[in-house]
């Protein structure tokens, strides 16, 4: 069983993935599996490496990223990129670092931190 320390980090970074999902009226059921299967696959990877808690919640945010990218495309798109005709999907910055950060990569400006999408 993992710690109590490693839990917390995964139920806030599954918390805040969540949010951003809702925020973008993609959190349906095959949506929220794919969030479950990030935070199995993370809690491993945190047994492993029990210093990486504070990483865990940008490289949850990759992980679905990439899984929906597979499923159902690029997520979540830049909104004001794409209401300029020339969509996009943001990027997690720093890719191994705490307090991450949805980002612009085009226009190179952060939109919004992890789990904060509006």
């Amino acid at each position: 069983m993992a710690s109590p320390e490693i839990e917390a980090a995964l139920h806030s970074a599954r918390a805040l993935i969540l949010a951003d999902l809702t925020a973008r009226d993609v959190a349906d059921a095959a949506v929220v599996s794919l969030v479950e299967d990030a935070v199995t696959h993370r809690r491993w990877w945190l047994e492993q490496w029990p210093d990486g808690t504070a990483y865990v919640l940008g490289l949850v945010a990759q992980d679905v990223q990439d899984a929906l990218l597979e499923a159902y495309g690029r997520w979540p798109l830049c909104e004001e990129c794409a209401a300029d005709g020339d969509p996009h999907a943001l990027g997690v910055e720093p890719e191994l670092g705490p307090d991450p950060h949805w980002v612009c990569g085009k226009e190179g400006r952060v939109v919004a931190p992890v789990g904060k999408l509006s």
